[in-house]
């Protein structure tokens, strides 16, 4: 396992990010339970970024969470974020009216983590008294106030978007007051509003903070849905929370016990189980694919991994002990179109980001929900385009028919896997949809961060199905 990579480091450390600021379905009815097919709105790291205008700083900070949309209104800023940036105001404003525009039969909504910007927390000392850090506890207070604010502002924007369908989540590393978390103090301080604001009352309110407030991570159990759904914390797995070996043993043997036996409790009780994270298992595939890590042929030399080895293999073998259970798993994190299937044979389905700031255009999907196996069938994911003269979310494709590819979702990606290396046209389709359409790198702020090439792709499809670091090297040298 490789330390923080440059991709990496530019992402979360705390200076870069103060200089990167500075510089077709119609609504149906929400709340009920689902009967036959339907389908679900998945979105992921929205990270809102409220300071996108350093001119509304002081009129922020004076306003209740209910008064910042009047704040944003006064901005000269009215177009979308543009790639390498978090969201903006008009770009939330753009995502929720798409989400909102294709909930149709949704009964519920999905979110799969990070509702803030990076490093959201140091841009606001900066803002306020020039440097990263904070002078002392006032400072530390009005952070996390405004902090607050921020978390409130966007859950609500996204509960008017959704009407009163709840919202499964699951934390994102940017969640929190630290810049890279979710910490403690956060989950405590949040822990009634992700309550109340996404989850809708959905569940037992002391049961959910009993375990949320404690860890990041809660289960419900939608009535009349033969469901439980289970929202992890994988960034505690994260060697960049940790990175002195041991350091977070305890916490997430509590968490991996846990998801033990709510598994059993799902057995016993005759349900399926939908899994959401935010880190999903396996590498980071646009850090093991940076140019300093590759030979002149394409090899990588190590492998970037998004999780702890051992805390990694534990969850594997956890998943495996329920064959058949789990019948959705959704991640986000990457900001990328993309997918992962594990030893289980269980997949991962990655959704895109609303953020561009990978250089990827915004996206998110909707899955078509078999209402007899509770596993998806299909998706069609949803992009704006940020080249286009105006810019709104859009259908961009719809899996089935761009691989043609029916039934179980699962299973289809499991054929598709092999043919991406076999097949030019699917490996052309799957290279194109990775950054939701935005795969041609030109210059300035429209340069992806990594863009796939014909030098590094067997790094991105090796990632696919091998969760293990020497796996994924052997199989992209074999490539």
């Amino acid at each position: 396992m490789t330390g923080i990579s440059r991709r990496t480091f530019v992402k979360y450390s705390a200076g870069t990010i103060a200089g990167i600021y500075l510089g077709a379905l119609n609504s149906g009815c929400s709340g009920s339970s689902p009967s036959g097919d339907y389908q679900v709105v998945v979105f992921s790291d929205v990270h809102f970024n409220p300071l996108y205008d350093p001119s509304l700083f002081q009129a922020l900070v004076a306003a209740d969470a209910s008064g910042w949309d009047a704040v944003f209104k006064t901005s000269a800023v009215t177009a979308p974020s543009a790639w390498g940036k978090d969201s903006n105001y008009p770009l939330l404003e753009l995502a929720l009216e798409g989400i909102g525009e294709r909930l149709g039969t949704s009964p519920f909504v999905i979110f799969t983590g990070d509702i803030l910007g990076h490093g959201l927390p140091q841009m606001f000392y900066y803002f306020q008294h020039g440097t990263t850090a904070p002078r002392d506890a006032t400072d530390t207070a009005a952070m996390q106030a405004f902090t607050n604010k921020a978390v409130a502002f966007s859950m609500n924007k996204v509960r008017e978007a959704v009407g009163d369908r709840p919202v499964f989540f699951a934390v994102g590393n940017g969640d929190s007051y630290t810049g890279y978390g979710p910490d403690s103090a956060f989950l405590s301080n949040t822990g009634d509003l992700f309550y109340t604001a996404m989850l809708n009352g959905t569940g037992d309110r002391q049961q959910f903070l009993a375990t949320f407030q404690n860890g990041g991570y809660y289960s419900v159990e939608p009535a009349g849905t033969g469901l439980m759904v289970i929202g992890m914390n994988t960034i505690i797995f994260s060697p960049l929370v940790a990175p002195t070996p041991g350091a977070n043993d305890s916490a997430v043997a509590a968490q991996l016990d846990w998801l033990d036996a709510r598994l059993a409790a799902a057995t016993v009780a005759g349900k399926k189980v939908w899994l959401l994270m935010h880190a999903p298992p396996g590498a980071d595939l646009g850090s093991t694919a940076q140019p300093a890590n590759l030979d002149a042929n394409g090899h990588p030399s190590t492998a970037t991994m998004m999780w702890v080895a051992g805390y990694q293999a534990r969850f594997l073998a956890i998943i495996a002990n329920y064959p058949g259970l789990v019948s959705l798993t959704l991640a986000g994190h990457t900001h990328m179109d993309e997918y992962r299937v594990l030893p289980s044979s269980d997949t991962v389905e990655i959704t895109p980001s609303i953020a561009p700031y990978f250089g990827n255009n915004p996206g998110f999907k909707v899955l078509a929900i078999s209402g007899r196996t509770l596993r998806p069938t299909d998706y069609s994911t949803f992009n704006c385009d940020l080249a286009a003269t105006s810019s709104k979310f859009s259908p961009y494709y719809t899996f089935a028919a761009a691989y043609s590819l029916q039934g179980d979702l699962g299973a289809s990606l499991a054929k598709l896997t092999p043919t991406l290396v076999t097949n030019s046209s699917n490996q052309a389709l799957y290279r194109g949809y990775y950054y939701s359409g935005h795969n041609t790198p030109a210059s300035g702020s429209d340069t992806l961060v990594n863009p796939i090439t014909n030098t590094n792709w067997p790094i991105y499809w090796s990632g696919i199905a091998n969760m293990d670091a020497q796996a994924l090297i052997a199989s992209a040298d074999a490539y």
